[in-house]
């Protein structure tokens, strides 16, 4: 596997070059050796010079290659292709200059062109790996993007420079200071870094003013930030007065490696640092420290001798007698042979952790890791994005068990190289609104009303305004809102000499703030019949038909759903035949499929009181209000009209109009018996009863 290439925030901890960049009279050979030892901002100052000196061809198109490679190493993404994609044009061949133009698309976000280039690469390279999953990171961050988390993700500009600030911890016990990485000016020492080009990173404070404002940054102290070092990658233990942290030194222009170190809080500054002693070899580096468990284990990056590959995720526990570090373990259930770094141990016992092994969009993406057992880990989950990018994402930490907190990344969109951004969860936001309207005219219905009520038991009621517009959001002079998450939601509408109606919504499964549209048309009251869904018989019989194609109960189910929301209203339900058969014998037809209806609504609970059946027999036939297949609107099927049909077909369908059910309303001041039984009549109850008999 290729050695990780990472931004300057997780490259610098763990650099692994000893040797200085020595003068030499070539700019192609100075720059060869800058770019040998990962100087690569002084190696590009190089090759520019050397190229325009340079006479052979072959040489000017790895120079070519090695700029936008030492551009890629430094995470300029956008001068990366555009060297890189020179060098490809040019014709070099060598060092997988193609690969690494398609990696600097795909970390630009120009993902088809990625995949184009990836596809190109592997016709020279059949099926490899590292191309097949640069194609597969493509596909994944595009699925992503296209369906995004409801994380709000957005730089903080209260805490970044134009420089690179990452690695965010928590400066205090209540999380109201932040510790982290930056190599912004007025970091420690004069030097600049020949990797980057900018000063070495130094570890800053900053805490929140009485407005909860991040204040001004200042700088840990020389006791913690050394000249010609990097720190970075720290962790507070619970009490909040000692800091690990990580420190890379260089001495004498060599580069010595990354250890962690620590030191104690004494007032308001930091006592002189010491190096934690994890490993004894000075070619391991180890970094990236976190606290965890009342400080009885900490969890680090390294590329300790028995890992999975690359930096891999120790743990560590502290012995109290031997005041030392011991039982080194590699967390197996995380890591991948490729790159896992910048741990972070939540309240609720997950690990989070950066790595480019696990299947992602590319480079780091942040993953969470379920506890599976006493100290260990596993499940893992990519956190998708927008906490991940087509960039470096790392380094994140919550606001307790809170769903925010902060990260770093380098994705487009901050000052710097990298930056920490802040996320957080938004609520959800769910409204419930709508129209009520007259089911004849379409004109809209003032002062309705509309009551609302939850599985929560919640209930509210509001009136619609003059067109007839409802709306549940946010609660009047509150932040909470009418609407919750987990919850079904019955809606009620009445308005004056009309129809009740009723309709159902939830947001139990939603997990995207939602605007529920909820119109409802209301049946005006009055003597003409009301149609409701089509109720089919069999020919000659007074039997609902139910069968595959047709079934008639779910019919009636309307109209009992109709005499539920109207407990007030009698009706009279009202069943007609076609012309076909004597009168009489239509007559006692309809009337007993009249009857079957009532009996039928009746065996469904309502009150056989509240329902006169009549059979109308041929008598009526049918109008059609609204255009029905092939009749026109105000149509009246009557023999007549059935004689001048086309065909046979056509002839049995208007019949069949006829064969309907229909009912009206006969009154509205039922008083169900459920109310008459708990006590003396009301005055509502004598009228009632009066007018019955």
């Amino acid at each position: 596997m290729r050695i990780f290439k990472a931004t300057f925030a997780v490259f610098v901890m763990f650099l692994l070059c000893s040797t200085a960049v020595h003068a030499q009279k070539s700019y192609t050979v100075e720059a060869d050796m800058a770019f040998d030892y990962q100087s690569y901002h002084q190696a590009i100052e190089l090759y520019k010079k050397a190229y325009t000196k340079e006479k052979k061809a072959a040489v000017k198109k790895r120079i070519l290659n090695n700029i936008g490679m030492s551009y890629y190493y430094m995470q300029d993404n956008k001068q990366a292709i555009n060297w890189l994609d020179k060098a490809v044009k040019a014709g070099y061949k060598d060092d997988d200059a193609e690969f690494y133009l398609a990696e600097a698309q795909r970390k630009s976000g120009k993902l088809d062109e990625a995949i184009s280039t990836y596809n190109s690469y592997m016709k020279d390279h059949p099926n490899n790996e590292e191309a097949e999953q640069g194609i597969n990171s493509c596909k994944l961050a595009q699925e992503w993007m296209d369906n995004p988390k409801r994380w709000d993700v957005r730089p903080d500009p209260l805490l970044n420079s134009k420089q690179s600030d990452f690695a965010p911890s928590w400066g205090d016990r209540r999380n109201n200071a932040l510790i982290f990485t930056s190599t912004r000016e007025g970091s420690v020492g004069s030097d600049t870094d020949p990797v980057t080009g900018q000063s070495f990173s130094s570890l800053w404070y900053t805490e929140k003013d009485k407005k909860g404002k991040w204040m001004v940054p200042t700088p840990l102290g020389e006791n913690i930030n050394l000249e010609e070092s990097n720190e970075g990658g720290s962790s507070l233990n619970s009490r909040a007065n000692e800091i690990y942290f990580t420190r890379c030194k260089f001495e004498k222009k060599d580069i010595l490696g990354c250890k962690i170190y620590k030191s104690r809080k004494r007032g308001r500054e930091w006592d002189v640092s010491e190096e934690v002693p994890l490993v004894k070899s000075d070619t391991v580096v180890v970094g990236h420290p976190v606290l965890a468990f009342k400080d009885e284990v900490i969890i680090f990056a390294s590329d300790l001798p028995g890992g999975k590959g690359g930096k891999d995720l120790w743990m560590a526990t502290y012995d109290r007698r031997e005041k030392a570090w011991i039982n080194m373990t590699n967390l197996e259930g995380v890591n991948t042979p490729g790159d896992e770094m910048y741990p972070y141990v939540h309240e609720d016992g997950r690990l989070f952790f950066s790595s480019n092994g696990h299947p992602g969009m590319g480079s780091l993406d942040i993953f969470e890791a379920e506890k599976t057992g006493e100290r260990k880990w596993g499940n893992v989950k990519n956190m998708q994005y927008p906490i991940n990018s087509v960039n470096n994402d790392f380094g994140i930490i919550f606001n307790g068990n809170q769903q925010r907190g902060y990260l770093s990344t380098d994705r487009e969109g901050g000052r710097g190289g990298d930056d920490i951004w802040s996320f957080r969860m938004p609520p959800l936001r769910f409204i419930i609104e709508g129209v009520v309207t007259d089911l004849q005219t379409s004109e809209p219905i003032p002062n309705a009303s509309v009551k609302l009520e939850g599985t929560d038991g919640s209930s509210v009621e509001i009136t619609t305004d003059e067109v007839g517009f409802y709306q549940f959001d946010q609660i009047e002079g509150s932040e909470d809102r009418y609407i919750k998450a987990a919850t079904s939601y019955t809606i009620s509408v009445n308005a004056e000499n009309y129809l009740a109606a009723k309709g159902q919504e939830t947001t139990v499964g939603v997990e995207k703030s939602t605007r529920f549209n909820k119109d409802f048309k209301l049946q005006p009251i009055s003597d003409d019949p009301i149609e409701f869904p089509e109720v089919r018989y069999d020919l000659a019989s007074d039997q609902l038909q139910v069968n595959e194609e047709v079934n008639s109960k779910d019919s009636l189910d309307y109209l009992y759903e109709t005499l539920v929301d109207n407990p007030t209203i009698v009706i009279e339900l009202m069943a007609h035949t076609d012309t076909r058969g004597s009168d009489a014998a239509n007559l006692d037809l309809s009337q007993r499929r009249a009857e079957s209806c009532v009996e039928y609504l009746v065996s469904k609970g309502i009150d056989a009181e509240r329902m006169e059946a009549k059979g109308y027999g041929e008598k009526v036939p049918r109008e059609l209000k609204n255009a029905a297949g092939p009749f026109e609107k105000g149509a009246v099927i009557t023999d007549e009209f059935i004689k001048n049909l086309e065909n046979e077909d056509l002839k049995k369908k208007a019949h069949q109009l006829n064969r309907r059910t229909e009912f009206r309303i006969l009154r509205d001041n039922y008083v169900p018996k459920s109310q008459t039984e708990e006590g003396p009549a009301t005055e509502t109850e004598e009228s009632a009863t009066e007018t019955e008999e």
